[in-house]
């Protein structure tokens, strides 16, 4: 009788779980949703052609906004490297995760263990985890990505102009800024395997990252994956292959975008060999806008004000392209606002995994990538810069920028690799700017809308309680976390 009774709880057991809602990836038998990133190294709003570039040519990138969708208002989390990274990484705005700035190779901190990462999202629900490219969230080994949630890693630690190595490719002098620096160490792992040295050892690292991203690809066909290339190019120095030097009308800048361009279609091609196009997320964004001042060496901010390092339109706002079969409609264009912080949570949603416990700024906005036109699920952009100064806010289509110091490239730009001038520029008052009708930041309406202005400051005084601002005096808010050390 027992035995009898045992059972009948058993089956209905089994009965109230097979009957219960399944969702996200478990709710069809469909296989499960693979993640491709591709993250540019100070590539422009208006670089790729299908924004606008001219004097090259980039088809793979154009055909995978014909598949998918252009985003018009996406942001990088803040407009300068690791800071940038780290909000992609975390889902937060780096200022709350500590990091500001970029970081260098006397640097001793890096991400912090308590922060949990896209990587170890992904991880947790079974997925194969791969970066190749340049990390910058910390150079030690406990900051490095094997610590962080990936499985494999190959790439430099920080920016590829932070070695002693001089624009004539001799070592620079001991009385140069960087002369004391190390050379630059590629990493595989948690160890360095080469110390690049010469240019050309920056040439060939577009391909090297493109093939070690393929062999991930193929080695993980039949397992979820979440594939990371954060791409060292086009930062200075310049490097590129032969496969690709002297191809583009525009020089040495152009033809580095079109082996980022071969890169992305190699990358493809493999998918597509592997039969995973059609379950794979692919997304291709950069980490900041253009270092303007190298001239013929640096991108385009496609009209926007300013570029890298500023918090002006060409500083943050970056092309972000996505490509989600059957689900994002096909050569579309979202003009919503979207932030890199956002990618976390949108994939966490996707893979159906659970948010970071400590709290992020990101949203999820998957509604945006599936074509809904009613969803708006993030109305506000904080523009932070500096160790921790609030310089600009964005709520719908206004954007106030407040009082705050920056290095402005409105002067005669470098050439050929060398960087030229900027001119420390100060904004003594507020000036408001309607995004829709005036892009390029020209024309300050503040006079004309003080309604809009009231607004925005609620924005701007919660930002400043949970977030700090230096700009007034504010060096943490309620919700700042500590940056990794050692």
């Amino acid at each position: 009788m027992k035995t009898i009774f045992t059972g009948a709880i058993a089956f209905l057991l089994l009965a109230i779980v097979s009957c219960a809602p399944k969702t996200g990836q478990q709710a069809s038998n469909e296989p499960a949703t693979n993640f491709v990133l591709i993250f540019i190294d100070d590539m422009g709003y208006g670089d790729p052609c299908c924004y606008g570039g001219t004097g090259y040519t980039t088809p793979n990138i154009d055909r995978l906004a014909a598949e998918g969708m252009r985003f018009t208002n996406f942001y990088a989390a803040q407009p300068v490297c690791s800071a940038s990274r780290a909000g992609l990484m975390t889902g937060c705005y780096p200022n709350r995760v500590g990091f500001s700035g970029a970081l260098f190779p006397k640097d001793t901190v890096g991400l912090n263990p308590n922060e949990t990462t896209l990587a170890e999202v992904l991880k947790a629900k079974g997925y194969a985890t791969g970066v190749f490219g340049k990390w910058h969230m910390g150079h030690h080994k406990e900051f490095l990505p094997l610590q962080h949630g990936f499985d494999e890693y190959t790439g430099l630690p920080y920016s590829n102009d932070m070695w002693p190595i001089g624009l004539d490719g001799k070592r620079l002098p001991k009385n140069a800024w960087r002369a004391n620096f190390p050379d630059l160490p590629l990493i595989e792992g948690n160890e360095p395997v080469e110390y690049i040295t010469t240019m050309e050892g920056q040439d060939k690292l577009t391909t090297l990252y493109t093939e070690k991203a393929v062999d991930f690809i193929n080695r993980h066909a039949n397992e979820p994956f979440f594939l990371y290339v954060p791409h060292t190019m086009g930062h200075i120095p310049l490097g590129v292959s032969d496969k690709f030097r002297g191809k583009s009308e525009q020089g040495l800048y152009g033809d580095v975008m079109m082996e980022i361009d071969w890169s992305v279609g190699e990358i493809e091609k493999a998918l597509e060999a592997n039969g995973l196009v059609d379950n794979t997320v692919f997304i291709f964004t950069t980490d900041n806008g253009p270092w303007l001042n190298y001239g013929n060496h640096a991108g385009s901010a496609g009209g926007l004000r300013e570029g890298k390092t500023t918090s002006w339109e060409g500083g943050q706002r970056v092309p972000f392209i996505i490509r989600w079969p059957g689900k994002t409609p096909a050569g579309s264009i979202c003009n919503k606002l979207g932030c890199a912080v956002d990618i976390l949570p949108s994939f966490a949603k996707i893979a159906d995994a659970p948010l970071p416990e400590l709290k992020i700024d990101g949203v999820d906005i998957t509604e945006l990538w599936k074509g809904n036109p009613e969803a708006e699920p993030r109305d506000e952009i904080l523009f932070y810069y500096g160790k921790n100064n609030l310089n600009a806010v964005r709520k719908g289509n206004w954007k106030l920028v407040l009082p705050h110091t920056w290095s402005s490239y409105h002067t005669q730009p470098g050439m050929d690799g060398k960087g030229g001038k900027r001119i420390r520029t100060k904004l003594e008052s507020p000036e408001l700017y309607n995004m829709m009708r005036d892009p390029g930041e020209q024309y300050n309406v503040i006079d004309s809308h003080p309604e809009k202005v009231e607004e925005l400051m609620k924005v701007v005084e919660a930002a400043r309680a949970e977030l700090g601002d230096l700009n007034v005096g504010i060096a943490k808010g309620s919700g700042n976390r500590e940056i990794g050390g050692r």
